[in-house]
Order: C-alpha cells, then sequence, then structure tokens
C-alpha cells in the first residue's frame, strides 16, 4: 500500500513535497508510516489530514523532533491550525526541511492534501438570460494547475455565487440590493450528476429583477478566501406574457393568449406547460406544443365565477440555439357571472355558498355613505366639544362673576362696619 499525496505543486521548479512508501500490509495507516518530506525554500504550505470523525486532532513531529500541537503553536504566528470533526487544516509559514510525520486517526486510505492556490473555474454564463429560468452552472475546484477531485474535500470547502447590481440606471435592478444566488455542489443530487467526480454544480433561479448584474464567485474554506468577479451579465424580461379574454357565462370558455417576444428567443421552439387552479381548487393540466407562430391561445372551460391562478412553464430555444427553461410568474384572473362576481358566503345553516359580489357603482356608494357617516360623527363630536368648552367657559364666568359679587358684598359689610364704628367714636 502506497501513501501517495493527493497533488503537488504543477511546476517543476517548484519545491515539491514527497512521502514515503507504506510497508502495511493490513487496511490501516500506522502512524509511523504517515511520513512526508519538505525541501528547502518553501515559503507557506497549507496541508489537509482527514481523520476517523470526532477523533483528537494529529500531532506533527517536525524534522528536529520537536512537535507541532493545535494547543501550543509557536507564538510568532508562523503555523495556523484548524480542526473539524473529520480533518485538520495546517498553514506553516517557511516549514523546516526535511522528513515530518503525523500522528493521529489518520482515515485508511487517507491522503495527504498539499493545497496550494485553490481557486474554481467555472464555465462562462450564457450570454443570453432570461428572467425566470432555471440555470445550471458547473465549475471545477483547481488546486493550482490541478482539478481537486478528492470527495473527502468537498467537507473542506463551500463554492458560492452572489449577484452585485451593476448599478446601471438603464436597467430595472439600478439600487437593487445584492442576491446571494445559490451555492455549488458535488453531492450528486438536482442537477449535479454525480457525487464526487470533482464536477461542481450550481442549480440557480434567475427569480428576481431583470437588469445589469455582477457575477462573483467565492471559494470559502478555513484559512483560505478566494474570490472570482466574471464581467456584468444582463437577465433579460421573460419572452412570455399572458393575458386573458374572461367569460362571465357557462357554455363561453375563457381565452388565454401567450405573446412570444422573438428578440432573444425563437418562438417557433417554444413549448409551454401549465395548470389552471380553478376557485374550488380543481386543478387542470394544458400544454401547448411548437407552432410557427408569435402567440399562442388556450381555452379554458367555464366552471364558476371566481379567481383563476395559472402556472406555466416555458420550454424552448434562444436565438443563439441555447435551450432553457423557465417559470413564468403566476397568472391570476378573476371570472364573473351575469349576476356579478360570485365570492364565498354562508347560508343560515352554516354551509359554504357562492353569492354575488357587490358591483363597482354599490362598493362605491357605501364607500362614500360610510364616509359621509364617518364626516357626521366627526362633526357631532367636534360639536360636542365646543359646546362642552362654551359651558366650561360659562361656569368660569360665572364662578368669577360669583366671586366679584362676594368680595364686593364683603368689602361693602366692612365698610359699613367701619363707618358705624366711627360714628359711635364721635357720638361719646
Amino acid at each position: 500500500m502506497f501513501f501517495l499525496p493527493q497533488l503537488v505543486f504543477a511546476a517543476e521548479d517548484v519545491p515539491q513535497v514527497n512521502y514515503y512508501d507504506s510497508d502495511n500490509i493490513t487496511n490501516q495507516i500506522p502512524y509511523f508510516d504517515n511520513r512526508f518530506r519538505i525541501d528547502a525554500n518553501i515559503e507557506e504550505l497549507k496541508l489537509i489530514f482527514y481523520r476517523k470523525r470526532g477523533s483528537q486532532p494529529i500531532i506533527l513531529v517536525r524534522p528536529n523532533g520537536s512537535k507541532l500541537k493545535i494547543n501550543s503553536l509557536p507564538e510568532d504566528g508562523s503555523v495556523e491550525w484548524f480542526d473539524d470533526r473529520t480533518y485538520d487544516l495546517i498553514k506553516i509559514k517557511k516549514p523546516m526541511a526535511g522528513p515530518w510525520q503525523a500522528i493521529g486517526q489518520i482515515l485508511p486510505g487517507s491522503q495527504i492534501l498539499v493545497v496550494t492556490d485553490v481557486v474554481i473555474k467555472v464555465e462562462p454564463l450564457p450570454e443570453i438570460l432570461l428572467a425566470g429560468e432555471t440555470l445550471k452552472v458547473t465549475g471545477r475546484l483547481m488546486n493550482g494547475e490541478k482539478g481537486l477531485s478528492d470527495p473527502l474535500f468537498r467537507a473542506v470547502v463551500n463554492l458560492d455565487i452572489d449577484l452585485f447590481s451593476s448599478n446601471n440606471r438603464l436597467y430595472d435592478n439600478f439600487g437593487a440590493q445584492p442576491i446571494k444566488l445559490g451555492s455549488f455542489l458535488d453531492d450528486g443530487y438536482g442537477f449535479d450528476e454525480k457525487a464526487g467526480d470533482g464536477i461542481y454544480t450550481g442549480e440557480f433561479v434567475l427569480n428576481f429583477a431583470p437588469g445589469e448584474w455582477v457575477p462573483i464567485y467565492y471559494v470559502k474554506m478555513p484559512l483560505m478566501n478566494r474570490e472570482l468577479r466574471q464581467k456584468p451579465i444582463i437577465v433579460q424580461k421573460s419572452p412570455v406574457k399572458i393575458s386573458v379574454k374572461a367569460s362571465d357565462e357557462e357554455g363561453v370558455k375563457h381565452i388565454l393568449t401567450f405573446d412570444i417576444d422573438e428578440t432573444y428567443v425563437d418562438p417557433s421552439s417554444i413549448i409551454l406547460q401549465g395548470k389552471v387552479v380553478y376557485p374550488d381548487k380543481q386543478e387542470v393540466p394544458f400544454s401547448l406544443l411548437e407552432e410557427e407562430s408569435h402567440s399562442r391561445t388556450k381555452e379554458i372551460e367555464y366552471t364558476e365565477a371566481g379567481v383563476h391562478r395559472v402556472s406555466v412553464d416555458v420550454f424552448g430555444k434562444t436565438i443563439t440555439g441555447r435551450e432553457f427553461v423557465l417559470t413564468l410568474h403566476e397568472f391570476t384572473f378573476n371570472a364573473e357571472n351575469k349576476n356579478g362576481l360570485l365570492v364565498p358566503s354562508f347560508d343560515e345553516e352554516g354551509n359554504e355558498v357562492m353569492v354575488p359580489r357587490k358591483t363597482a357603482a354599490e362598493i362605491q356608494a357605501e364607500k362614500e355613505a360610510l364616509e359621509a357617516e364617518a364626516r357626521a360623527i366627526e362633526e357631532a363630536r367636534l360639536k360636542a366639544e365646543k359646546e362642552e368648552e362654551q359651558k366650561q367657559m360659562y361656569i368660569m364666568i360665572g364662578v368669577v362673576n360669583g366671586v366679584i359679587i362676594l368680595l364686593g358684598v364683603c368689602v361693602f359689610v366692612f365698610l359699613s362696619l367701619r363707618r358705624k364704628k366711627q360714628n359711635t367714636k364721635k357720638n361719646h
């Protein structure tokens, strides 16, 4: 059994990390065989050791016999260490040249991964993008010039893409907030064809404002982040618009019309697949196949009055020949009858029934009556407040007048008594 590196530096003139062969014949890698050699003049080294879930972080033994442990790293910052339940990621600046040794419960068959410069290389986004479409984008993780396909590495790295508005006033997304579009995965689900094959797949729904956006890809891993910025893309408006000629009586069908804008798509390639949800929640699917036409129509049975909801997926090709799939915004319309639009209500026995909705004139009349009643109530309130203020004012006037009269009486009595007293003194 050989203990080989997953990756080494691509350039021949760059110092490499070499590994010793293991003579172990069992299904384990004895800790004393986990040896590797570091050449001189390496400025910085990043290593990943995969180990048993939940096991203790490994211990590194340097060529001089000294040990590196996660809880006793050099104070000069030359070693950074991130440990997870399943791996250790270690960054060493100017590592000591010579044979190194890793001690720990390293996974059977695990390979020491030398990380140089991890980036993601993604296929260019299509020239024509349409609002509402679901987009598949694939990319590969690169370690220097080598593709990175180790399945264990999926637990170490996150690949995301965000969209930022270019703030071009000519587009609808001017001033829009950034959008976290999603992540790339290599798990075999969704659009990803095979788990662990090193091809990361992004499944992105363009359900946001059309306009000019700047895509930025992020590679995030402990102790390392990378960013890839691509040129701006333009998300065009949906190429299909829905309108309806609604019926108001049984026996006469509703007519849905789908108008196709040929600016960016081939109208003859368009296939429509959707469903109508009736007011009673019944769902009826429909489909419209390719036609040499810029417009398609679909007749919908009139069943009852109420709100109808239409959901549609569009399949087709752009003018450049790229196949696409997009979902239109849900389209709704009200079906009326000759007595007016029916709405759910309840009879005297509590059973749900459909009754005519009041006409616009009736609604307006009720609105005006309510407004008039509100005005009358407000006028009455203001009148009552004014009357209360007047009453309080009259009371105050009465109190003041009473006080004045009382003071006058007191003064009169006081003067009378004083005059009487003076006259009495003169008589004596």
